[in-house]
């Protein structure tokens, strides 16, 4: 199968097909193209034309489409389309795609929406699911799922599981439960079919089966079902009874998601937001950390005019003063980096003290060999071998300096419950930069005796 590639030639030709309304074509056309591909065409489209070719497909395909439309483009479709053709979509869809769609609505048409539904148990699912706070489990599940009772005989099970069945897209897990609806554990497919037809569901299931809570963090979910490689996981409720499962899909998102949001913060973005978006959202998510970066800078002008007299004396100190700063923030991001990353994967093992020692011993270790390199440099340039020597045991203090700040800081922040990605962006090369140039002038001017 060739991949799909949306040209110029072929964004025209569809342009061209709906500018002509020759709707049979482009059925044709579109039915050839798998949900995600129309969804990058209409991406490319104008309103008009986007919320022309949705409606002119069947809503079994178009459901899809919307799911992977950005919100904005989204939101604007659906403002074009009717009550009635929005349920229409949101029949199609699971039941966790389709509340996230309904949370998206104007409040004063959902009531409309939800009435609009034929499948009444479809949207008391829905209206059930938007109870639930968007960031947790609960949030994030579906309510389509296969579930069996463990007073049910093997025969009655096969009957029952096959009408559950013609709701559920994809069947990852049959469950079991006790008359209260409370999780049992969870049935082998293997087990039901060589099992007696007479035989009872609780003598052939197995009482294992990994769950999370309605309220955990989509987080949390995603790092037990990376750990345990499930495909899915049951939800329970307070009381431990099974109200949903989510799937690898969503959990896929959730990282997705997580992982743009800690590279934004990295780099010094403090809101999620995208290249199209406004230039005042832009700006806003910007320049807090710029802020933070002019701050810094004119505190390290600061504590370079503190030092004055001697960079007049010696004003090779100045021209380091550069790399100075520089591998401090380098360091620093080095370190706030591994931590995070261990904190993000759950990997972290030992006390914070042993950490941090270990971090005093490799950042020592590094700032030896790079010292001896810069020593041998500097006295070979300036043939001043004090001053070379001043330079290079400062550039040890830093780095130490730097690795410990970049191991302890994203620590701190994720004991008092702060995002430790923090800690890999502007806020820890800033703070690096001021205490390695701090550093650096007392420690030369300790040597120089100036």
């Amino acid at each position: 199968m060739t991949p799909f590639k949306l040209t110029e030639e072929l964004l025209s030709e569809i342009e061209q097909l709906i500018e002509n309304r020759e709707n049979q074509t482009l059925r044709t056309m579109m039915e050839e193209y798998h949900y995600a591909d129309i969804a990058e065409v209409i991406d490319e489209l104008d309103n008009e034309q986007a919320t022309f070719l949705i409606k002119l497909l069947d809503s079994e395909k178009t459901s899809d489409v919307l799911t992977e439309l950005d919100e904005d483009i989204r939101e604007a479709i659906l403002g074009n389309l009717s009550s009635k053709e929005i349920a229409g979509e949101l029949e199609e869809l699971d039941t966790d795609d389709a509340a996230d769609i309904v949370a998206e609505l104007p409040k004063e048409i959902v009531q409309e929406v939800i009435s609009e539904i034929t499948d009444r148990d479809h949207a008391r699912d829905i209206v059930d699911l938007l109870r639930y706070d968007e960031n947790s489990a609960g949030g994030l599940m579906a309510k389509e799922l296969v579930k069996v009772n463990e007073n049910w005989t093997v025969l009655t099970c096969v009957r029952e599981m096959r009408q559950q069945a013609e709701n559920v897209t994809r069947v990852h897990s049959i469950y079991v439960v006790d008359e209260d609806g409370i999780l049992k554990g969870r049935l082998s497919l293997k087990d039901l079919l060589t099992a007696s037809t007479k035989s009872h569901i609780r003598d052939v299931y197995i009482p294992k089966v990994d769950s999370v809570n309605v309220n955990e963090k989509p987080e949390e979910v995603a790092k037990i079902m990376s750990k345990y490689d499930l495909e899915a996981i049951p939800v329970v409720d307070e009381i431990g009874r099974l109200v949903g499962r989510i799937t690898i899909d969503d959990i896929v998102d959730v990282i997705r998601e997580e992982a743009d949001r800690d590279y934004q913060m990295a780099a010094g973005i403090s809101q999620d937001v995208e290249a199209d978006d406004s230039i005042w959202e832009l700006t806003r998510a910007r320049l807090p950390w710029l802020f933070l970066g002019l701050l810094g800078g004119v505190g390290a002008a600061g504590i370079m005019g503190g030092f004055e007299t001697m960079i007049s004396k010696h004003a090779i100190l100045f021209f380091f003063t550069p790399l100075i700063a520089a591998m401090a923030g380098n360091v620093g991001v080095q370190s706030s980096a591994i931590i995070v990353q261990g904190l993000a994967n759950d990997d972290l093992k030992g006390s914070v003290s042993n950490r941090l020692l270990k971090e005093l011993l490799l950042a020592t270790l590094n700032g030896l060999i790079l010292a001896a390199v810069l020593l041998l440099f500097t006295w070979a340039w300036k043939g001043n071998f004090s001053t070379a020597l001043a330079i290079s045991i400062s550039l040890i203090a830093v780095i130490i300096v730097a690795g410990v700040i970049g191991t302890f800081i994203p620590l701190f922040l994720h004991k008092r419950g702060i995002d430790p990605a923090i800690a890999t962006g502007p806020f820890i090369t800033t703070s690096n930069d001021i205490f390695g140039i701090l550093i650096y002038f007392w420690i030369a001017r300790l040597i120089l005796q100036i």
